[in-house]
Order: structure tokens, then C-alpha cells, then sequence
């Protein structure tokens, strides 16, 4: 690749011309793959949301709070938006139908829910190993983080109601009026094509969830917005006024007139926008790779992912967090923010160790936006309304508080980088990790609780001391191994299939293999797919710096995964 300097003026125009093209190119995907997520979100309503509704009603329920934990997971997974979740929860504090210290662990699981967006997105890289291994672990290391924040805060919180009452005080201390609505600042940008698609009337859902019955027989489609009323005055006789009714003022959108149930509407939008998505995913990617080449690239890599000097490094991470609470803050949600960081992590241009505090500061972007819609609530609900905002706040808080400042606590990118690495192998695997976390772990989890606190006690503190037992093992194994006894310093007396993916490996690609010897983006079809991708995976490591277009000085290093 000839330097700028090196071309005559017509090849230097033509340069910088194809550089404005590929921006304006850039801008467009990426103005179209966030109204994709948004129509996502759109589907996923459509899909769910009436079940999400009828999920909240029930009150005995929701009094436990490891089932409200994963009432609160299971809603935003199906509304794909922590907001309405939340906006829901509002709802329901507001009417009196739950109390505030009730709402605090369906609100930390709709923190869970929503970082399933980002782990979507990340899977359609699946086409290359090496990207695909990169932005699975970036968008993934904020499912750990959400995780272990929910594993130690929900027994503090039930046992010592800290969020609860911290949050109390700190309405009770201030004389907090109401505010304004929160800033519409993307919205007013992807409007325009997202409504021209679909308009969804979500007031139905919070309906359900407060005990309606008769918005069970609603659309949650528009079929018209706004009714305009004009009072027309006669010149001629001014003491003559008449109102005219005008027929409703629709905002057309392409469902405005069908006759589809909402379930069918709602998959043909979840295709379309899952096609989207994938489509111009891909072609971000392709533009930011022919973009990012040679000393640009490498500019662009030290200025994202160098820290300051020397003793100043460690403030690098906290202006980052900074950096994602304001872009979040901007686009008004997170799931916006962090889908758009995956495919850079996945190209290489963003590190896992510089995406983790960004995700951080994206989640306590999400939250300012709902204290601010909070405080446009009435006088009456105002307080409660915001204590729920404020617990959301303070739950990420000190999320970070646990899991940032001290570098040996960062165990997120640690497990990330493992999962990363564990996906790329076997591609599948994160097909079934989206299923098992946020699926089928949430549903028999709530299938426990609901069988009694003796029940699930009963079956989870084997399960989790059995994982505590694996994990320290697997630690000592690497570490240590001289401490443990013979048998231990190795799973090799376990059946292989309990300790490696190999032989389940062998029965998908089995079950696949109508692929024959064409290479595949979900799996490993051919001999020389496999053979070529795992030498890849072996000379990779999850920094940034296997992207051949940012190696020119730094050596990748190998990594180990262990069971």
C-alpha cells in the first residue's frame, strides 16, 4: 500500500474521495444497524410482550426474590429492552401493585437481560474464528460482569436490604422535584425509518402487567397516532365558531393496515431485522477492515488502547467508564452502545481490557437516562418511581466498585477471554451458551424457587459448591498442581465427555454433516477447515493485536483454556 505522499495529485484526490465515500458508507450501515436493533426490539415485543405482561401479574410470585430476579432476565430477553422492562416496573410500584423493595431484584434481572443483545450481535462474526473469538469474549464480559454483580449484591440485598434503604435516604434526604422527560436524542435521528416500519403502542403490555384485562384482546400494533382538531372561524360572522373533527392524522406505517396477528407481524419483523443486522454487520466489518490498514491502524490502536503514562495509567479506565456512561447516555441505550463496540473488538481496533470499562460505563449511561425519566413522574408516584431508578444506579455502582478498581478482581475478562477461546473451537458452543444463560438457567431457576425455598436449596447449594470445587481445582491445576493429590492434578479420570467438548464436538458435526467439505460459519465441516482455523486459534490471543493489519509490534500471545 503506496503512501499518501508517494501519489501523484489525481491519486491523491482519488484517496481522499474513496476515504469520504467509505465514511459516508460507514455512517449509513451504521445509521441502519442501529434502526435494525431498534425493529428487534420492535419483533421481540410483538413476540413476547403480551407474555411479558401476564409473566408480571403475579404478585406472590414476584415476592420472591430469586424469582423476581429471573422474571426480571426472562421479560428483557423477551422485550429485548431493559427500558421497557423497567418502564413496566415503574408501572407497577406506581400503582401500588409493588413495593419498591419488591422491584430491586427484577430490576438487577433486567441488568442481565439486556446484555443478551450484544452476545446476539457478536455471533454474527461467527465467519471468522479469530473475530469471532474477540467479539464473544468483548460482548460476553458484560454477561460475567452482570452475573457476579447479581451473585453477590441479591443475598446482600436480601439480607441486608442495603439498595433498598440506601436509596431511601437518599429520597428522604433531598427535596427532589420533578424533572423534565429524558433528552430524545437518537430517537429523534432513527425515528423517522423505525416508525415508517412499525409503531408499537407499549402501553399495552404495562396493562397486562397491572392486572387489565382488556388489553388482553389489544394490538400492540398502531393503526393511527395523532387526532387533530381545528376550530375554523367565519370572517364574516366571528361570534360563528365551529369545531371540525378532521379525520385521525396517521403517521403510515407499513403494518398500519394489516389484519396479521401481532405473533405473525412479529416474526416476519424478527427475520427481516436479524437479515439486516447480519447483512450490515458484515459490511461494517469489511469497510473498518479496508479502512484500518497500516499506520492508521496502528495510530488508531495506540490511541484507544495505550494508557497514560506513568503514575497516571490506572486513570485510563475510570475515563473510559466515563466515556461509555456519556455515549450511552447519548444513544439512549446500552444494548445500542455495546452492540456497536462488539464488531470493533471482533476486528481488533478495541482491546477485551479497554471494551470491559467501556460496557462498565454503558451500564451507568442506561441508568442516568431512567433517573431522568423518573423524575418526570408525577408528584405522587415521583419518589418511588425514582428510588427503583436510583437502585438500578447504585446496583451498578458498586457492581464496578467490586469488579474494576483492584486488577486481580477484573475476573470477567478472565472468563470472557476463556469463553472467547472455548467458542472459537467449537462454534456451536455459543449457540448453546445463549440458550443455557439466558433460557433454559433462568427458567429452572424460577421453576425451583417456585417449588419452595427448601426445594431449590436443596438442588442449587450442591450445584454451586460442586462449580466452587471445579473452579479452585482448575486453579490449582494451573498454578499450583503439586498441592493437589495425584488424581486431581488432571480430569483425565473422568469420562472425556465430562471434561472435554471433543466428543460432543464430533456428535453436532455429526448431526451436521450434510455440509460435507464445505467450509461453514456455524461449524467445523472439513478437515481442512478445522485444521486450518485451530492452528489459527492456537497462534491467536484475545487482544488486539492479532489483527494482521495492527501486528507491526507487538507478539501475540498463547492462551490456555482449562476445563
Amino acid at each position: 500500500m503506496s503512501l499518501l505522499a508517494d501519489l501523484d495529485t489525481r491519486g491523491k484526490i482519488l484517496r481522499v474521495l474513496t476515504g469520504i465515500g467509505k465514511g459516508i458508507l460507514l455512517l449509513g450501515f451504521l445509521y441502519v444497524f442501529i434502526c435494525s436493533l431498534d425493529i428487534l426490539s420492535s419483533a421481540f415485543q410483538l413476540v413476547g410482550g403480551k407474555a411479558a405482561g401476564d409473566i408480571f401479574q403475579g404478585n406472590a410470585v414476584l415476592a420472591n426474590p430469586v424469582a423476581g430476579l429471573v422474571i426480571g432476565v426472562l421479560v428483557t430477553v423477551l422485550v429485548q429492552s431493559s427500558s421497557t422492562s423497567s418502564s413496566i416496573v415503574v408501572s407497577m410500584v406506581s400503582s401500588g401493585i409493588l413495593d419498591v423493595q419488591t422491584a430491586v431484584p427484577i430490576i438487577m434481572g433486567a441488568n442481565i437481560g439486556t446484555s443478551v443483545t450484544n452476545t446476539i450481535v457478536a455471533m454474527m462474526q461467527a465467519g471468522d474464528r479469530n473475530e469471532f473469538r474477540r467479539a464473544f469474549a468483548g460482548a460476553t464480559v458484560h454477561d460475567f460482569f452482570n452475573w457476579l454483580s447479581v451473585l453477590i449484591l441479591l443475598p446482600l440485598e436480601v439480607a441486608t436490604g442495603v439498595l433498598y434503604k440506601f436509596t431511601q435516604f437518599l429520597i428522604t434526604s433531598f427535596n427532589i422535584q420533578s424533572g423534565e422527560d429524558a433528552p430524545d436524542l437518537l430517537n429523534v435521528i432513527t425515528d423517522p425509518l423505525t416508525d415508517s416500519i412499525i409503531q408499537l403502542d407499549k402501553s399495552v403490555i404495562n396493562d397486562l402487567a397491572t392486572g387489565d384485562e382488556g388489553a388482553r384482546n389489544k394490538s400492540l400494533i398502531k393503526f393511527w397516532c395523532t387526532v387533530e382538531k381545528y376550530k375554523v372561524t367565519h370572517q364574516q360572522a366571528p361570534h360563528h365558531v365551529h369545531e371540525l373533527l378532521v379525520w385521525p392524522t396517521e403517521r403510515h406505517h407499513i403494518f398500519a393496515y394489516t389484519t396479521l396477528p401481532d405473533l405473525a407481524v412479529g416474526l416476519i419483523l424478527l427475520a427481516a431485522s436479524l437479515l439486516l443486522l447480519c447483512t450490515c454487520l458484515i459490511l461494517i466489518v469489511k469497510l473498518l477492515n479496508s479502512m484500518l490498514k497500516g499506520q492508521v491502524a496502528v495510530v488508531i490502536k495506540k490511541v484507544l488502547n495505550t494508557d497514560f503514562p506513568f503514575p497516571f495509567g490506572w486513570v485510563t479506565g475510570y475515563i473510559a467508564i466515563m466515556v461509555g456512561a456519556g455515549m450511552t447516555f447519548i444513544v439512549q441505550s446500552s444494548s445500542v452502545f455495546t452492540s456497536a463496540i462488539t464488531p470493533l473488538v471482533g476486528i481488533g481496533v478495541i482491546s477485551l481490557e479497554r471494551a470491559y470499562p467501556l460496557t462498565l460505563g454503558s451500564n451507568i449511561g442506561t441508568t442516568t437516562t431512567s433517573i431522568l425519566a423518573a423524575m418526570a413522574s408525577p408528584g405522587d408516584t415521583l419518589s418511588d418511581s425514582l428510588q427503583i431508578a436510583l437502585c438500578h444506579f447504585i446496583f451498578n455502582i458498586m457492581g464496578i466498585l467490586i469488579w474494576y478498581p483492584i486488577p486481580f478482581m477484573r475476573i470477567p475478562i478472565r472468563l470472557a477471554r476463556g469463553l472467547g477461546n472455548r467458542t472459537a473451537k467449537y462454534r456451536w458452543f455459543a449457540i448453546l451458551y445463549l440458550i443455557l444463560c439466558f433460557l433454559v438457567l433462568p427458567l429452572s431457576v424460577f421453576g425451583l424457587s417456585m417449588a419452595g425455598w427448601i426445594v431449590m436449596v436443596s438442588v442449587c447449594v450442591p450445584i454451586v459448591v460442586l462449580i466452587i470445587f471445579v473452579i479452585v481445582v482448575n486453579v490449582m491445576q494451573s498454578r499450583c498442581p503439586r498441592f493437589l493429590p495425584k488424581v486431581l492434578r488432571s480430569w483425565d479420570f473422568l469420562p472425556r465427555p465430562l471434561h472435554s467438548l471433543a466428543p460432543w464436538d464430533a456428535v453436532v458435526t455429526s448431526m451436521l454433516g450434510f455440509c460435507g467439505n464445505r467450509c461453514c460459519c456455524c461449524c467445523k465441516c472439513s478437515n481442512c477447515c478445522q485444521r486450518n482455523d485451530e492452528e489459527a486459534v492456537r497462534k491467536g490471543s484475545l487482544e488486539v493485536y492479532d489483527n494482521p493489519a495492527m501486528s507491526f509490534d507487538d507478539d501475540p500471545k498463547d492462551t490456555v483454556t482449562h476445563f
